[in-house]
């Protein structure tokens, strides 16, 4: 297994893990447990993990998926500035 990031943002996680199941990418969460009884304070992030051979692709996916939230969002932001005026 290879970690493709690390976060203690559960949202980002689930999204992520999201995003790859979409296309057919088996993940896994590490150390979600051991993050649950430090008491979610953020001192121990939880990992995302792919298949060995998976990972070029998977990062390739979350690339294009970030970039694209992120155009998404920066719209949305534009949007609602236009509105307030």
């Amino acid at each position: 297994m290879i970690e493709l990031f690390r976060s203690n943002d559960p949202i980002e996680l689930s999204w992520a893990q999201s995003v790859l199941a979409d296309e057919g990418i088996i993940s896994h969460i590490f150390d979600y447990h051991a993050s649950i009884i430090e008491g979610s304070i953020g001192a121990l992030p939880r990992r995302l993990m792919v298949d060995g051979e998976m990972e070029s692709r998977a990062k390739y996916i979350l690339d294009i998926a970030r970039r694209d939230l992120d155009a998404h969002n920066a719209a949305t932001d534009s949007n609602d500035a236009f509105a307030s005026e």
